[in-house]
């Protein structure tokens, strides 16, 4: 395992974060307690010592488990968890973005993982109700308490990232380290706008669902293969359903192909190709089993070769739209450089 630091921090964390919602059975589906902590036990003998929960994953199981396990090397871990979310209820102040809802939540997390200290916090999603201010003076303010040693965002838009980073750092409060995303070679549209803002401002760039629910796996092949139309792949092990479209299955069927040429499983190759993206880029790893864990640690043995990663990108790439592709258009360029762009050398590039 190698480490890379925390977007603009001096944190060191390992290349693959460990993903801890499977961790508790509360929801139906998941990792009981033992090997919950078979898993963790890997995670952290590979080398690993990033790891990723919040408050609402199993219902509270998650953090609980984690606290237990971390018992005997707390100091080693880096430990993110999450603030937002709340299963439906009767209290309009028991989910959102708010100061009340961010103070009684730290303080409910700090017990359940039985520590004096998160070393990440996390902003789990916008709720489009909160100031900006109100977010950014609150997670000062458990920095400055010691309660919390770095603050994150997460499912946020772009813009709503960026001014708030840009208040912090107006107002010499503390400012993000990092962004959680969906991001895979299924789900590409972050690099529109999330993924470049973070290169800017020097944020880590954690991915959820890297694997888009097991679908890179390839193990939902026979699945669909045999359908000549798109629609919703029945399996009994995914929830939710997966919308199956002709993109989803040239993306599938390359992994696949791909996978063979090299020798490594199509969870791997798709990590792989995720770890080696632009920025700082750390894939979280969700298991259900041991096995599958493993499997996904491999992806950091072996490094894929630029024609395969250009295989990857030209079945899995996005339409950037506009501005992007305006800024390519060779007129426009003509006319914002003069007619000089390939003359001039720009090392911001």
């Amino acid at each position: 395992m190698r480490y890379k630091l925390l977007g603009k921090s001096g944190l060191r964390v390992s290349e693959l974060c460990l993903g801890a919602m499977t961790f508790g059975d509360d929801w139906g589906w998941g990792s009981g307690k033992d090997e919950s902590r078979e898993i963790y036990d890997a995670f952290v003998a590979a080398g690993g010592n990033f790891i990723d929960t919040a408050d609402l994953y199993t219902n509270g199981t998650s953090e609980r488990f984690l606290g237990e396990f971390m018992a005997s090397d707390r100091e080693r871990i880096v430990l993110a968890t999450k603030y937002t979310n709340s299963a439906g209820g009767t209290d309009p102040n028991a989910a959102g973005n708010h100061r009340k809802n961010m103070m009684q939540s730290v303080e409910a997390s700090l017990k359940r993982l039985k520590t004096d200290y998160i070393d990440l916090y996390w902003l789990h999603a916008w709720d489009f109700m909160t100031p900006i201010e109100e977010v950014m003076r609150a997670f000062d303010d458990l920095v400055r308490q010691g309660k919390v040693l770095y603050i994150g965002i997460s499912d946020t838009p772009a813009w709503i990232v960026s001014r708030a980073d840009a208040i912090a750092e107006m107002r010499g409060w503390t400012q993000f380290v990092g962004l959680q995303v969906e991001y895979s070679l299924i789900e590409r549209t972050c690099e529109r706008e999330l993924l470049p803002m973070a290169r800017e401002l020097d944020l880590a760039v954690t991915a959820w669902s890297p694997l888009d629910s097991g679908f890179l796996t390839g193990k939902y092949n026979e699945g669909f293969e045999g359908q000549k139309e798109e629609g919703r792949l029945e399996h009994p092990m995914m929830a939710p359903l997966v919308d199956i479209t002709e993109r989803k299955r040239a993306i599938s069927r390359t992994v696949v192909e791909v996978a063979a040429a090299v020798g490594k499983s199509p969870a791997q190759v798709a990590l792989n190709w995720l770890c080696r993206q632009p920025g700082v880029m750390i894939p979280i790893i969700g298991a259900r089993r041991i096995s599958q864990l493993k499997d996904n640690l491999a992806c950091t043995e072996f490094s894929l070769d630029d024609e395969h990663l250009q295989k990857l990108d030209a079945v899995s790439r996005i339409e950037l739209g506009f501005p992007h592709d305006f800024f390519t258009n060779q007129m426009v360029m003509n006319f914002v450089y003069g007619g000089m762009r390939d003359r001039i050398d720009n090392h911001r590039n």
